[in-house]
């Protein structure tokens, strides 16, 4: 189930797809855990990374849209989120300068701005990298509000002025998106990291990754350097973050994956009492949750990237998949991790450890592209329709065949979010009714719709984040019951996934009943889902076997 550097061999894709992805595995691999460990704690700026990404022109196949490249290019989110897990496996700050670099060239590829797209398509050839500035130290990423403005120059075009604050790449972007308004309106325009009027600040981050603050004085903006102006700006920012904010969820799972090889091992060779620390019951019942958690991590999402290459003008499903997996996913992965430092304990801190490292980059991940409250409350705008009004779809195979994924940047305009229908969420529980854990999990979805909100509530965020944790648990069973379907996935370990959220819907009930504006019949309701997952010895056993196998499976080399 999990991605392991000694056996990995992503046959499902092309011959060159195949190739880039075995080859950036062979780059870390041959750099070794030492050159690895040592560039992070030493903050060095990753430049071998990037000349062997120029070198093979990695960026430029898997991020340039086929009509804009040539060969290979294409963007197909599959292939993107295998390369996103890679570079998330062995660290954050490469997978950062991916991820920046996506989210740069989201406004680029909506744009019809031939000039703009062919430049784009040349820097990426030649291995540059890009930067998205949005975000400004005053108000962040709040859209409405934008200091960076452009006023008319003399002879035609605009002058920029203004300071955008914890922008990626932008020490060495050969383009930046930046979002600013004239006095007609919002506008997009890119800019050139090099150019005189370009002023670098400073990284405001202490890490290996450049997250610049950087100002404008008088940067001269071309007509063609404008990418989108009104209201089309204003889109292509909310449209940008939906793709790129998709790549969190694999960095999560690849940062989990080397951290989890690390402390199984670890764990099941340290004795302690004259047995194996892995012999105490409470360490394997913490590992073989931090394993069925990263499994149900890796199946929502491997599941949604289906939803985002069939999304189309009428099929917009994927944008309540989308924050699920910023949200739900990468808050998973800190549980992940926080269960294996439980175990492995002062081990977690030491400086020539992966885990380190991933104990604190998995932190961040929650909290890029909005935070876990922001998400949340995007992901209950869907709550009624999901819920209570489904439809019928086409079924949505399996999707890794070699296609570009135009529609991603053909979004359109960023609203109508309520009026999204879904196909029957039900259909995929009764698949596995026969599984116990499956079936009493259905028992709380079910008695989540009929869980009344009244009118007042609606204004009560806190409240509402708690229904929306109770609602993301379905939406999230729902994908891993539809891709383990798909999968043939091992039905004990399904079984085991579901025993999981059977306590977490629970948990999140419990914390609704706690609410101060919670109603006496919200709160009989709460603690009528505390329920307790079927419990089954043989089940939890062969479970526990699965983590056992992981024991000395990958260890980076030295």
């Amino acid at each position: 189930m999990l991605f392991n550097p000694n056996t990995y061999d992503p046959e499902q894709f092309d011959a060159e797809t195949r190739r880039l992805l075995r080859a950036t595995v062979d780059f870390f691999e041959e750099r070794g855990k030492k050159a690895l460990v040592d560039s992070y704690i030493n903050r060095t700026w990753y430049a071998d990374f990037l000349e062997f990404a120029a070198k093979e022109r990695l960026f430029a196949t898997f991020m340039t849209p086929a009509a804009d490249g040539s060969g290979e290019t294409r963007w197909d989110t599959a292939r993107n989120a295998a390369l996103s897990e890679i570079l998330g496996f062995y660290g954050l700050d490469y997978w950062y300068v991916w991820q920046v670099t996506v989210l740069g060239l989201g406004p680029v590829w909506q744009t019809a701005n031939a000039s703009a797209r062919e430049h784009a398509a040349e820097l990426l050839a030649d291995g540059h990298v890009m930067a998205f500035a949005l975000s400004e130290r005053g108000h962040g990423a709040d859209i409405y509000a934008t200091d960076m403005v452009l006023t008319p120059a003399d002879g035609g075009g605009f002058v920029a002025n203004g300071t955008k604050y914890y922008i990626g790449n932008g020490n060495v972007a050969g383009l930046v998106s930046v979002f600013g308004k004239t006095e007609d309106g919002y506008v997009f325009f890119k800019a050139d990291s090099r150019h005189p009027n370009y002023h670098l600040i400073k990284n405001v981050v202490n890490k290996q990754m450049y997250v610049s603050t950087f100002e404008l004085k008088d940067y001269p903006v071309r007509e063609e350097d404008i990418l989108h102006t009104g209201q089309a700006a204003f889109d292509a920012a909310l449209n940008t973050v939906n793709v790129g904010k998709f790549n969190l969820c694999t960095a999560a799972i690849g940062i989990c994956e080397h951290a989890m090889y690390e402390a199984v091992t670890h764990a099941h060779r340290r004795m302690l009492y004259g047995k194996p620390v892995t012999n105490f019951p409470h360490v394997r019942r913490e590992l073989s949750d931090a394993y069925v958690r990263l499994v149900a991590m890796k199946l929502f999402s491997d599941r949604a990237v289906d939803y985002f290459r069939s999304a189309g003008p009428l099929d917009r499903r994927y944008l309540l998949f989308n924050p699920m997996t910023k949200m739900k996913v990468t808050t998973e992965g800190e549980r992940v991790i926080d269960l294996m430092w439980d175990v492995i304990a002062a081990k977690g801190f030491e400086a020539d450890t992966y885990f380190d490292k991933a104990a604190m980059d998995i932190r961040g991940l929650p909290k890029l592209e909005g935070t876990v409250h922001v998400n949340l409350a995007l992901i209950l705008k869907f709550m009624p329709n999901y819920l209570h009004n489904p439809m019928t779809y086409d079924a949505v195979p399996t999707r890794d065949d070699a296609a570009d994924d135009e529609f991603l940047f053909q979004q359109g305009p960023a609203r109508g979010l309520g009026a999204i229908r879904f196909h029957d969420w039900r259909t995929a529980y009764d698949n596995f009714a026969d599984l116990p854990n499956v079936a009493r999990f259905r028992q709380q979805a079910d008695a989540l719709c009929e869980l009344q909100v009244a009118e007042e509530q609606h204004a009560d965020l806190d409240f509402l984040l708690s229904v929306g944790q109770l609602f993301a648990l379905v939406v999230y069973g729902h994908l891993i019951l539809e891709q383990a379907e798909l999968t043939g996935l091992d039905r004990d370990l399904l079984d085991e996934i579901f025993a999981v959220f059977v306590r977490d819907f629970a948990q999140h009930a419990t914390d609704l009943h706690g609410k101060t504006t919670t109603t006496d019949e919200q709160a009989a309701w709460a603690l009528a889902q505390v329920l307790r997952p079927v419990a089954g010895e043989a089940r939890t056993a062969a479970v526990w076997e699965q983590v056992l196998a992981l024991v000395g499976a990958y260890e980076m080399r030295p």
